[in-house]
């Protein structure tokens, strides 16, 4: 472990093999409802209507959150057409960049070794590997966020000179306001938060003279407040929806049905720290007795990854990938405790690692047990090889590691995190990759070909009782909606002409209207054979039907 990190050419030879990986990666696979398809069809809809301050979805006013991930997603796009590597390239940047950030900010605050050792346990980190390689916004914040961990950090150490407090705090800022741009206030009333609290914890009150607030401020609204003052002059509707009401009431209510109890994110940090579960409790604990003279980075690593943790716990909305911004702190946590772990300490983290390898061999005989219909059974039966291999490949690792330490190597950290980190990477990857059959059938991409033999610039396309989220990115086209509007409804609100509120104003229209193809669902699709609609079924799976009016044969 001491050594590693001065060997140029192995690190070298290793950062190529994952970048490869995880690029490759970015395109394995199909995108998915329900945010995949949403984020890179905001973005196709930006670059089709060159609109970079209103953000629309199937045409429709989407004020949920900023434009960051949009913007960049449609860069890309203008740059490198439309696809699923450059819908995921932003989601991909942003877990690499995090994960550079953070072995650089291991180097400057701790040791190169720490640094290195965190880049390690977070490029396996199974989360952080598999939520980089999805199109979602938590990833995005979780980048933007780490530039402001990390910048702050680097201000803060002890041995930092005036020049570098100043530009790692204007940096730290620039990340705040990046985090806003990605997901909201929450950019910086988290980081914000923790501040407040490890100043009354450490009793380190001479940040506050640190923290650059003129300059700073300065930085963080020449980000900010252009786009903001924008939309709400173009959308006098936006600032109240935002503000209050995917601010506030989100997190304040049950308005989204995204609740949970106390312990949801429990299983999710469990899953998402793998292989390095075994360690995490260990280097919480010893983080907390950080008795550094001045600035004390253990301890501002601990409460930012501990309030996050608990800010979202105690919300009334919640998704599995909220706490993603806390895996730099304790990938750094982490890697600061392996530096002096004991062989026990790497004992317990390999043999949790093997009963994770284990449990994935003894459940792969059940997942075709999972649903009963019969196009999942197949697919769930298609990814049972890639849950034997990543399987297979953790413990594998797991258990030469635990040979090592039973051996007692003299070079254990070293193999040990190695072996630990490449074996959960490559797990965690063709895990990911074992979700492609599930995922195509989901995307409803199958479907496309059909659709598109009889689609034409003038065929009015309705969704009806439905909106697929991931079929307009590969269809190219937006959807009329027809009772139901769903993430919607506010947009709607604001241009109500912009759909059809119930099935019988969709019914006169596709009687008497030009030639028209609909996609609804198998329950909704039986009402209207009961009305005697004329239609004439293109396609179908389990999950949708596609008709046209056209009654030819």
């Amino acid at each position: 472990m001491k050594d590693m990190h001065k060997c140029k050419p192995f690190l070298w030879g290793l950062f190529i093999v994952f970048c490869v990986v995880w690029f490759y990666a970015l395109g394995a696979r199909t995108l998915v409802p329900s945010d995949e398809g949403r984020y890179a069809e905001m973005a196709r809809e930006m670059v089709a209507t060159n609109d970079w301050i209103t953000p629309r979805l199937n045409g429709i006013k989407y004020f949920e959150k900023p434009p960051l991930q949009v913007w960049m997603t449609a860069l890309a796009f203008k740059a490198f057409g439309l696809g699923e590597w450059q819908a995921r390239l932003w989601t991909g940047l942003c877990g690499l960049f995090g994960i550079a950030l953070t072995a650089y900010a291991g180097r400057r605050v701790f040791n190169e070794s720490i640094g290195l050792t965190a880049a390690l346990v977070l490029a396996s980190s199974f989360w952080w590997v598999a939520l980089g390689h999805i199109n979602t916004l938590d990833m995005s914040l979780a980048g933007m966020m780490t530039v402001a961990l990390s910048a702050l950090l680097l201000s803060q150490r002890n041995d930092a000179t005036a020049r570098e407090q100043r530009n790692w705090m204007l940096t730290c800022w620039a990340g705040m306001a990046l985090s806003v741009m990605s997901k909201g206030l929450i950019g910086v009333v988290l980081p914000g938060a923790v501040l407040i609290l490890y100043t009354a914890f450490s009793h380190d009150w001479a940040i506050w003279k640190r923290l650059h607030f003129g300059l700073g401020l300065l930085v963080f609204f020449s980000i900010t407040a252009p786009w903001f003052m924008l939309v709400s002059l173009k959308n006098p509707e936006f600032p109240h929806f935002f503000f209050i009401h995917e601010h506030f009431q989100r997190f304040t209510s049950k308005i989204h049905h995204r609740e949970g109890p106390w312990y949801y994110f429990i299983p999710f940090l469990i899953l998402g720290i793998m292989p390095w579960l075994g360690a995490l409790a260990q280097s919480l604990w010893a983080s907390r007795l950080d008795v550094t003279s001045g600035f004390q980075p253990k301890k501002m690593l601990l409460i930012w990854a501990g309030f996050i943790f608990f800010f979202f716990s105690i919300s009334s909305s919640k998704l599995p990938s909220y706490i993603l911004p806390i895996f730099p702190a304790l990938a750094l946590l982490i890697a600061v405790h392996l530096q002096t772990a004991s062989r026990i300490t790497w004992a317990i983290t390999a043999g949790l690692m093997a009963i994770a390898g284990t449990a994935g061999l003894a459940f792969v005989s059940r997942l075709p047990k999972m649903t009963s219909e019969p196009m999942e059974i197949a697919n769930y039966q298609a990814s049972q090889p890639w849950v034997i291999a990543a399987s297979g490949i953790m413990l594998a690792g797991a258990l030469l590691v635990l040979w090592w330490v039973k051996q007692k190597r003299r070079d254990l950290p070293l193999l040990a995190t190695i072996a630990l980190a490449a074996s959960g990477f490559i797990g965690g990857q063709l895990l990911m990759l074992g979700t492609e059959s599930q995922g195509r059938y989901r995307s409803g991409l199958p479907m496309v070909p059909a659709i598109e033999a009889e689609l034409t610039p003038a065929t009015k396309l309705y969704a009806v009782g439905l909106y697929d989220q991931t079929l307009p990115f590969y269809l190219r086209r937006t959807m009329i909606l027809v009772q139901h509007s769903d993430e919607l409804e506010f947009g709607l609100e604001q241009e109500p002409h912009l759909w059809l509120p119930s099935l019988d104003a969709f019914i006169e229209q596709w009687i008497n209207g030009p030639k028209s193809m609909a996609i609804t669902r198998p329950e909704i699709f039986a009402d209207l054979k009961k009305r005697g609609l004329p239609m004439r079924v293109v396609t179908q799976d389990s999950r949708r039907i596609v008709i046209s009016n056209d009654a030819r044969r």
